[in-house]
Order: structure tokens, then sequence, then C-alpha cells
């Protein structure tokens, strides 16, 4: 068998768990090697004895602990922490290429201060005092004028005293929009308010489940704690676990599955409640759950009566008695688990009902907190500061409704709508917007929209370490440490089954003049004054983290990480709630109409679904230089990215392998090249996230289409989600 340089980097970096998530990749491929040799800024450090020094991993929400070989203080290799309890010494390719972030000339050094036009890249270096200053002037003027809630911040999550930080200055200044960026946690979250009535985060129990059934989760493809899922992946092998993978396309994890079924895209809640119509109808169900602890199982029966397998087949295009057949392989099962979330989970939270729908999969087959199973993980409590004093001015903007709606009204389930407060459907924007860990300007759907409302706010500060879009397009940038170099508590809620707080630590000092974050909130408090300034009265971010984790910090400090290996979630038996089947809300989640994606199907006679790939960062961090080089010529060929088209689909629009073409939305249009792949659904295309970056470096900027561009948002009636899995599509000869 011929293996050329692409299929051997796909074995290499996609294969076997062991070989992806070990640092021998690096080592084996001279190609990567001799091209790195060419770069200026390649650290070559002296002759030295070598040490390790270990730290959190935060480039995507895995919480890996990882080890930095150091030689005279020069970091050198980054690798997996080999008892830390997420990857236990695995690493995957992105943690692999964190010291690119580190040396690469991408870094900001220094505050900026805007001079030229947005967008025209002319910036003013200023000192942090004065940077400081400038946003602490800025956001006094919006509260002097009696409306602290036109001030705004974004974030990539609310998680960890960071979070609480900005949270906590966000409310004593006196506005209610704080924002987190969307993912399928926000949906999951919502359903455990629908069913159990309480705040909680979900768990799984992956490594002792014995049948997976994966609803388009990208296991191998970067979902949840990449490594952890990688690992899980070798132990189902082990065990003879059985993985079915639900997807129109086949994908990393499709092909290395045991089962692949291919469906039409967007129908995952058709077939998720046909299947619990064969569980119910053929008293498959686990009566000992659901009789015990569930309440209106009867309304669930007659929900279910309308989703039969012949119903399913029509939406999903799978006959109806594979329909039944998994139905029942499932149900039979000793462990089974049922998984939702696109891809990698890290972009829209996507339809409340196909969550609601997965879910009640695992209910019906009683496996919620159970071994194996789905389980309620308790939200971190370990932040236990004291309420902060407000003024007149602060409770009064809190009164006042947030920009998105998120928390009242029909978006009761949602805490955080972002589309709706920077996309099409915006309302009132915000006059100061503060941006952290997150790049919304290149991150969310409607791109277009998202930089024209953008545009329109008056002032913008971005926090990020690299020249990204939104930092591109900000009026203030005040850059924080790389996670390299600062101290940070990490809670990982990646679909970990147990509680654990990894610990950043700095393993070298900062190579440039950049910040701690929390040091900056705590800063601005103090330029802003009066309650702010009372409600952060610790010296620094360092005694604010040693203070709020003070009964776990030595064992942060000794180990890297805590965690509670004892942790089971709540038996059934000991609790006093029901698990709600059925009934108000729930009734209207599952009875609601699918979403379908925007546009004519006259006009748009194809549709456009992206996909995720473990070897492109589409999140805050874009790819470093050694992941772009390990990206395959059938995703990226030159500075073209490959749309992947049914071979029958080509013929009927005249277009073969290679093929320069236009793609075209209702939102947008790209030049892309076509890729022809028999594992595409005729009539569907996809396009991957991650390349399109206009800002960054050389080595990233210009390759490809940031596919956000092209694709819109939908809200999802229920919740008020981005619910859009797609959007319709066509294709034009340049």
């Amino acid at each position: 068998m011929k293996v050329d340089r692409r299929s051997f980097l796909s074995l290499l970096i996609g294969g076997a768990a062991g070989t992806a998530l070990s640092p021998l990749p690096w080592k084996l491929t001279d190609d990567l090697s001799i091209w790195t040799q060419n770069w200026p800024w390649t650290p070559v450090p002296p002759r030295g004895e070598s040490y390790y020094e270990t730290t959190t991993c935060t480039l995507c929400p895995g919480g890996c602990g990882i080890k930095v070989r150091k030689i005279d203080q020069r970091c050198v290799k980054i690798e997996g922490a080999d008892e830390h309890p997420v990857n236990k010494g695995g690493v995957c390719i992105l943690g692999l290429s964190g010291l690119q972030l580190l040396y690469g000339p991408t870094r900001i050094r220094t505050p900026l201060k805007r001079v030229g036009k947005r967008g025209e890249g002319k910036w003013e270096p200023v000192s942090w005092d004065q940077a400081l200053t400038r946003l602490a002037d800025k956001l006094k003027e919006v509260r002097a004028q009696g409306a602290p809630e036109k001030a705004a911040c974004l974030l990539d999550s609310s998680r960890g005293t960071v979070g609480h930080l900005f949270r906590r200055l966000m409310t004593v200044y006196g506005s209610p929009n704080f924002f987190t960026m969307p993912s399928v946690e926000d949906a999951y979250r919502a359903a455990l308010k629908l069913t159990q009535g309480i705040e909680a985060r979900v768990g799984f129990d992956l490594e002792n489940a014995d049948f997976v059934l994966s609803f388009g989760c990208g296991l191998l493809d970067g979902w949840g704690s990449p490594v952890r899922v990688f690992k899980a992946n070798s132990t189902w092998k082990e065990n003879h676990a059985t993985v079915v993978q639900i997807e129109p396309r086949l994908s990393n994890t499709a092909a290395k599955a045991d089962h692949w079924l291919a469906i039409k895209p967007g129908s995952e809640a058709e077939l998720a409640l046909a299947m619990a119509n064969v569980i119910v109808g053929r008293n498959l169900y686990r009566s000992e759950f659901v009789d015990g602890f569930c309440e209106n199982f009867q309304g669930l029966k007659r929900i279910l009566a309308l989703h039969t397998p012949e119903a399913a087949a029509a939406a999903t295009g799978l006959a109806p008695e594979v329909v039944v057949k998994w139905a029942v392989e499932f149900a039979r099962a000793s462990r089974p688990v049922a998984l939702y979330g696109r891809g990698q989970g890290r972009t829209a939270a996507g339809s409340l009902r196909q969550c609601m729908a997965v879910m009640l999969l695992n209910a019906l087959v009683g496996a919620v907190n159970r071994a194996g199973g789905m389980w309620t993980v308790p939200d971190y409590d370990y932040i236990g500061w004291e309420e902060p004093e407000l003024d007149e001015v602060a409770r009064a903007g809190l009164e006042r409704p947030r920009a998105d709606g998120a928390g009242s009204g029909k978006y009761t389930p949602a805490s955080s709508l972002v589309q709706r407060l920077l996309g099409s459907g915006a309302g009132q924007l915000p006059e100061v917007l503060m941006v952290a860990r997150c790049n919304p300007l290149y991150s969310l759907p409607e791109n277009g929209a998202v930089k024209d409302n953008f545009d329109k706010i008056p002032f913008v500060v971005s926090f990020s370490s690299f020249m990204d879009e939104t930092a591109a397009n900000a009026d203030l940038v005040l850059p924080e440490h790389v996670y390299l170099e600062r101290l940070e508590d990490v809670p990982v809620t990646a679909g970990l089954s147990c509680p654990v707080i990894g610990l950043c630590q700095p393993v070298t000092e900062p190579r440039w003049d950049t910040r701690s974050l929390g040091d900056v909130v705590i800063a601005l408090a103090r330029k802003i004054g009066d309650s702010a300034a009372a409600a952060f009265q610790w010296d620094d971010y360092e005694a604010c983290l040693k203070e709020t984790l003070e009964d776990k910090w030595d064992t942060l400090e000794e180990r890297g990480f805590w965690y509670d290996a004892e942790f089971r979630p709540p038996a059934w038996e000991d609790g006093e709630g029901k698990f709600r089947l059925a009934g108000g809300k729930l009734d209207e989640v599952l009875q609601a109409d699918e979403i379908v994606p925007a546009g004519d199907p006259a006009k748009f006679p194809l549709i456009l679904v992206p996909y995720d790939s473990i070897r492109l960062a589409h999140d805050y961090i874009g790819d470093p230089p050694f992941m772009i080089k390990a990206v395959g010529d059938d995703v990226l060929k030159g500075k073209d990215v490959c749309v992947q088209i049914n071979p029958a689909t080509a013929r009927k629009f005249a277009v073969s392998e290679g093929s320069i073409v236009q793609l075209i939305t209702p939102v947008g249009k790209a030049r892309v090249r076509v890729h022809l792949d028999e594992a595409v659904m005729p009539g569907v295309l996809y396009v991957p996230r991650g390349l399109g970056h206009t800002a960054y470096d050389a080595y990233l900027a210009g390759k490809g289409i940031n596919v956000n561009a092209l694709i819109g948002s939908l809200e999802d009636p229920a919740s008020g989600f981005d619910a859009a899995w797609g959007i319709r599509a066509k294709l034009a000869k340049v």
C-alpha cells in the first residue's frame, strides 16, 4: 500500500490514541523539523541541565495537566503530566504546539491604543497606567449618565476566579450585561433545569460505558476533553464496548466507530425520539428508574406515539428496521450512554429539543447517575466571596433588562445569548464592550453582521495576548500573559464525571509587558473607585486566589491539581426529586418544529454544514504553525480551502476534483476548491471551521475561508440559543 505524506500524517495524528497523544509525532516527522529551522524566533537554548515544571493547559476546555521541559530557564518541550486525572500523561496536537504561542511573533508586547481607523492596524504603545485610566474614564463616563447597563463584558466562560472577578466588577458597576461565548454546555444546563430543576453541569462516565451512542459528537475530533476521550476510546476497544456514531459525514470519529449511521443533517432529534418510541413500545425501558424516580411517563408516551420508526425513516434517511435495531441494542446494553453535541461542542448550543431528546434516551435506560452513564455534577462552589455593597446607580442598572433578553420570558432557559447582542437581530448595542479570551469577530456566525454591529460600538477593549480579529478592531488592547506565564485556577467542566481543578502556574517569566487578567480587573476597579474599589480589597490577584482556594491551595501547589476521586452523583434513592419526562415547558420543547437551514431551496439547492477537526483550532486560539503544517491537502490546498462534495453532486453541478468554484449562501460567498468524497451525503457540502483568519501571522492568515462568514444564526424558539447547524448554498463557476 502506498503511504504518501498526507496519509502518513493522517495516520500519525488521527490514528491510534497512544501515538496521537504522545510527543512522538514531532520526533518522527522530519519535514516538520526541517521546516521549523527556518523560523528566526525558534528557541535555541544553551547547553545545560534539563528539568521540568508543571502547569495546566488552557488552550481548550479540556484542562489537561502538562509538564514543560526547560534548559537554563528556556522552555523547550511540552509533555503530558502522568498523574493528572484528566489526561494521564497524554497531550494533543494543540497542547504540543504551546511553545509557539509563547515564543512566536504574534504576541502583543505592550498595551496599545488605536490611532488610525478601526482595523487599519495603526497603534500607539501606552503604559499600563495610561491604558487602565482610559478604560476607567470611559466606564465612569457611561455610569455618570445613569446608564451602567450600557457597559458589557464578553468572556469565554464564567468559571474560575477570573470569570467571577469580571462578573463581580459588572455587578458592582451596575450592568447585567455579562456574556459568555456559546457552547453545548448551555443546552445541557438548560435541559438539567427542565428535567431535574437544578443548576448543575453534565458529566459522562465514559470509561465505564459499554455502549456509546453519539449524536454528532466529534469524540475523536476534539470533543470534550480531547485527550481524555481518546484514552476512553482505547478503553472501549479493550473492553469490546460498542460505539455508534450518528452524523451525515464520515468524520474521523465515524470512521473509527464500530458503526456509523449516516443520517440527514438536522434530523438527530427525530431519530432520538423514534428510538425512545421503540424502547417504550417494546417495554425495554428500565422500569426501576422510570417507575420509581421519573414523573409524567404517560405524558411522554403520548408525545412519543407520533415519533415512529417509519416517521424517523422519512426524516433521517435510515430504514425503519435500522432505527429499531439500534434502539433495541442500546436499551439492552448493561451500561449505555447517549451523547449530544455537534463536533467539538464549542460553538452554538444548538437546538434544546435535540439535547432533550438525547437526554430522555439516557433516562429511559436508567443511565442517569449510574456507572457508565450521564452524571449530574454540581457546580464548583469554592468561590465564597461576600456579596459587594451596591450603590443606587448599580441597583438601578441591575434591575434593567439584559441586552440579549436571556433569563426572562421565552429566553428563560438561557443565561447568555451572544448572537442576540452582536448578530443581525441585535437590539441596543453597548457603549463600552470588554472582550477577554474569545474572538467574537471570528468565532460567531453571521460574521458580516457581527462586524457591522461591532463597528457601531463606541468603545471596544480587548484583553487578548494576540492580535486576533477582535483585537485588531478594538480601540484599546490590554494584553494578558499567555497561559505558561500566569497563575490561575482552572476548574474543568468539559464532560468530566468528577470535579477537577487545575492550577495554571507560571513556568517562565513574562516575556513582554503583559499582565495577569485578574490583576487587571482588580486595578481597573480601583481606577473606577468608590463602590467598585471597595469590592476588590485584595492586594493583588495572587492574594485573591490563595484566599479563595485556601482549603485546596496546598494540594494545588504540590500536585498541580485538586480533584474529588471519590465523587459519585447522588443516588436517586437518597433524594426527593424526580426526573421530569414531560409536561409544561418540556412539552413545548419536545413538540417544537425542527430547525431547518435558512435559504430558499429553489435558489440554494445544496446545504452547507461546517465540521470540526482536531487539527484546526477555532476558539480564541488560532492554529499555531505546527498545527497548520499537519492539515492535509484534502482540507487546505495552498491557500484554498477544500469543500467536500459527493461525486454525484459534483457531476450535477459540472465540477470535478480540484475545481475552483464560488460557494454562495444567503449570507455571503467565498472561493473554494472542490474535493470529491464518496462519504459525503449527496446534496450536502462540508467546510472546516478554523481557517480564513484575517489576523495573526503569515502562517495562519489568508489561508482558506472563515465558514462563519457564510453561516447565519437561527434562533431556537424554545430557548433563544443559536440552533443553526447549516445553511442553504449553491456553487457557481469562477
